[in-house]
């Protein structure tokens, strides 16, 4: 759920790439999230996009009530999803339904960027908004990542 001012509406006014829903900076350090489409309230659908300038990715968790979607649209990227390994390049998508451990990184030399879905948003937005203020990667403390439905399960993955 929104905490700000209605952004413009995505199904009549198109977002080019880079840019955020409300015009706002989301920085966490080694990249930077736009908002795309945000939900009215707990139930909908969120979509960010998230541009990487360096290499790594966040913490590994779970997430108890969302499903959560990945699509590739530029560089390189692991991912773990569960006991399965997986690269994944443009173009490709992959799905980690809620309750399932999972990690993943930007691994790719240049620029990487995806789209990712939460299904449904639950407390997602709000995690983003409070987790992107510091322009850093999200802190590993369990409180946090609980307080808005996930579980923190470990750190991130290793990346060269």
């Amino acid at each position: 759920m929104n905490d700000t001012t209605s952004p413009p509406d995505p199904a009549v006014h198109p977002l080019p790439a880079g840019q955020d829903l409300f015009g706002e900076h989301r920085g966490l350090g080694i990249s930077v999230i736009d908002f795309k489409v945000t939900p009215r309230d707990e139930n909908g659908l969120l979509v960010l996009e998230n541009t990487f300038h360096a290499k790594g990715g966040p913490a590994r968790h779970l997430h108890i009530a969302q499903d959560e979607w990945f699509y590739a649209l530029e560089g390189e990227f692991v991912i773990e999803v569960g006991a399965e390994r997986m690269r994944m390049l443009p173009g490709d998508s992959l799905l980690a339904p809620r309750g399932v451990p999972h990690v993943w990184a930007h691994v790719g030399a240049g620029r990487g960027r995806m789209l990712i879905v939460f299904n449904p948003a639950g407390q997602m937005e709000a995690f983003f908004r409070e987790v992107t203020r510091a322009d850093a990667m999200p802190p590993q403390d369990p409180a946090l990542w609980r307080a808005h439905g996930m579980e923190l399960l470990g750190p991130p993955l290793p990346v060269d």
